[in-house]
């Protein structure tokens, strides 16, 4: 999943860029409105998380243009301080799916984006598919080559955060955080859950995605350079 934020708090724009790849999430950023409207209208997002005070054009009127304009309906959560009734309707008004306020949590915010990407998806199946593998967020259902394959509880979830990130890097700091935040077991079990995932989703075929960079993290890809 890609994700746009708009933001033009550097120390906000940070928070929420960190928690959200470690959610597994794609990011790209826009540190004003008009960069932001050049990007959600020219480049494919899933959802688009909006502050509404922007130097050069505020959120309402970006959203606005987005909708109008741009004619895209990406779904877009909008952020503010101001709680007043008459600015939540206008930020609806404008085209927005989902408003948060100032201050937050940032796993309030990652709640309204699995909330408002339900409500986009209509309900649909989600699903990640890098080569010949398959898995079903849904059912939990884990596929290579049309063979069904078991995965315990943090191997799917190790497994989730891969499959989003693909083909790019993820490094085993982010895996460890993603998987048990601050309260990694030691320095070996990602180790450990990294061999037992590799023991099922590449030891029975014959080409292998999941790659390890030495000293750095780990790919699932096609290829060990992710190309």
């Amino acid at each position: 999943m890609r994700i746009l934020l708009v933001e033009d708090n550097n120390d906000i724009l940070a928070n929420m860029v960190d928690f959200l790849e470690l959610k597994g999430y794609s990011v790209d950023c826009a540190r004003d409105g008009l960069s932001g409207l050049h990007l959600a209208s020219s480049e494919h997002f899933d959802l688009i998380v909006l502050d509404i005070m922007l130097p050069g054009l505020d959120g309402y009127n970006l959203c606005r243009r987005l909708r109008e304009e741009a004619r895209r309906d990406t779904p877009v959560i909008m952020l503010t301080a101001r709680d007043a009734l008459d600015d939540r309707l206008q930020g609806f008004k404008s085209g927005a799916d989902d408003y948060l306020l100032k201050p937050f949590a940032l796993s309030e915010l990652a709640a309204r984006i699995e909330a408002v990407l339900r409500r986009s998806q209509g309900g649909g199946k989600r699903s990640l598919q890098v080569a010949d593998l398959s898995y079903d967020l849904d059912t939990l259902e884990v596929s290579r080559g049309g063979k069904s394959l078991k995965l315990n509880p943090i191997g799917l979830k190790l497994l989730a955060v891969l499959m989003q990130k693909s083909p790019h890097l993820v490094r085993r700091e982010a895996l460890e955080e993603a998987l048990w935040g601050d309260d990694c077991p030691d320095s070996d079990s990602l180790r450990s859950h990294i061999h037992q995932l590799r023991q099922v989703i590449d030891k029975p075929f014959a080409k292998p995605l999941l790659h390890t960079l030495h000293g750095l993290g780990y790919r699932l890809a096609e290829s060990a350079d992710g190309v």
